[in-house]
């Protein structure tokens, strides 16, 4: 482990002081001692090299992801957990709980991730769904809709079951589903935090991130490290560079090995990827009739420039869709969200971006603001008929 410190220590000074790799190279630059690998760009699931990506593996606390994306859209982060004895007696890495113990929902998430704690899992689980199995009837479920198809959990921690397994794509497809939500990958991106209990009242810890990408490769921002016996060395992670926002899966990698390989993994998917403007938010102007408004209608605009990740020319897979109301009610402040530009790549939206209002408006009467609240009325009689 100390040699395998110190190559990645060595790799990431070496890697500080070259320059970047020429854009759209052809091969991954080394051979990886991981038994499944994959690195993908976030927004739009594509894969810029794999290995062995459907391949069942272990998945150690990298299942922890998932136990923090059923929380976080299913719980509330200022609820009050208390230990259960199961929690407290779970075996293996720790937040050191004891039963009893009282601990807010986000500060039980937050330690969860940063120090990998088995414990904890278990307290969300019970807190959530009564039980570890329950929970992970919901984990299944959750993974099996969102597209990890070769996924199935036993439990909230990762810790070996004969029936706990994952592959690397569907973990790079649960670490792009987190990526989309801000306070996922705030935990997730977070190097060092002391946490607190409610009861007891003095009791406390600081944890420390056991992801070694944070702070030491540029533009990392996540996500999750994992060991067992069984699943060896695996770490999931995440980066980001001038707006390219990358995944990279390695599983079972060699002792000390995780970290070097999921960092050459982000360096080839940088070389791939660029962002390339499309459209200027001027482009895209839309007008929106105003209901009981001083003016009949507002314009709205992207809330900002657009640009694709694009990879060897592939702008072309690309469009963009309005989703944007016929009209509103009055009043309207600038800069408020009045509906969507959708992103899709091969059809399928990827992102969504804020269409803002340009001007206020405020209620009051104008003729045409009338005609155009008699006609919409119309309109939609007619569409429920």
């Amino acid at each position: 482990m100390y040699f395998g410190r110190r190559l990645f220590l060595i790799y990431m000074l070496v890697a500080f002081f070259q320059p970047q790799l020429p854009v759209f190279a052809e091969s991954l630059p080394m051979e990886l001692s991981a038994e499944a690998a994959i690195v993908m760009e976030a927004s739009t699931g594509k894969v810029l090299y794999e290995k062995n990506a459907d391949q069942r593996e272990n998945p150690a606390s990298t299942t922890k992801m998932t136990t923090l994306l059923l929380a976080l859209e299913n719980g509330n982060l200022n609820d009050t957990v208390t230990a259960s004895a199961a929690a407290a007696a779970t075996e293996g890495s720790s937040i050191h709980l004891a039963e009893g113990d009282q601990i807010k929902m986000r500060e039980l998430l937050q330690a969860m991730m940063l120090a990998s704690g088995n414990d904890a899992t278990v307290a969300v689980a019970d807190y959530m769904a009564s039980s570890v199995p329950a929970f992970a009837d919901k984990m299944n479920a959750f993974v099996r809709s969102i597209g990890a198809q070769n996924t199935h959990f036993a439990n909230s921690s990762g810790l070996t079951l004969p029936d706990h397994y994952t592959t690397a794509r569907d973990l790079a497809k649960i670490a792009a589903y987190g990526y989309r939500n801000a306070v996922f990958r705030r935990i997730v991106g977070t190097k060092e935090k002391e946490i607190r209990w409610q009861r007891p009242a003095d009791k406390k810890f600081v944890f420390e991130n056991t992801n070694e990408l944070l702070g030491t490769y540029r533009g990392a921002n996540g996500m999750k490290t994992g060991y067992t016996q069984a699943a060896g060395e695996c770490l999931v992670a995440s980066a980001e560079r001038d707006g390219v926002n990358l995944i990279a899966v390695v599983l079972h990698a060699g002792d000390g090995q995780r970290f070097v390989e999921a960092a050459k993994l982000l360096d080839f998917g940088f070389a791939q990827v660029r962002m390339e403007k499309a459209y200027s938010r001027s482009e895209l102007v839309r007008e929106v009739r105003v209901h009981d408004g001083e003016m009949y209608k507002i314009t709205v605009r992207p809330a900002k420039d657009i640009y694709y990740p694009v990879t060897k020319g592939d702008a072309s897979r690309y469009a963009v869709r309005f989703e944007v109301p016929r009209y509103v009610e009055a009043p309207v402040k600038a800069g408020d969200a009045v509906g969507n530009l959708a992103i899709l790549c091969d059809g399928k939206v990827v992102d969504r971006i804020p269409m803002v209002a340009d001007a206020a408006i405020g209620r009051g009467f104008s003729l045409l603001s009338f005609f155009a609240k008699i006609y919409d009325g119309i309109f939609d009689g007619l569409q429920a008929a």
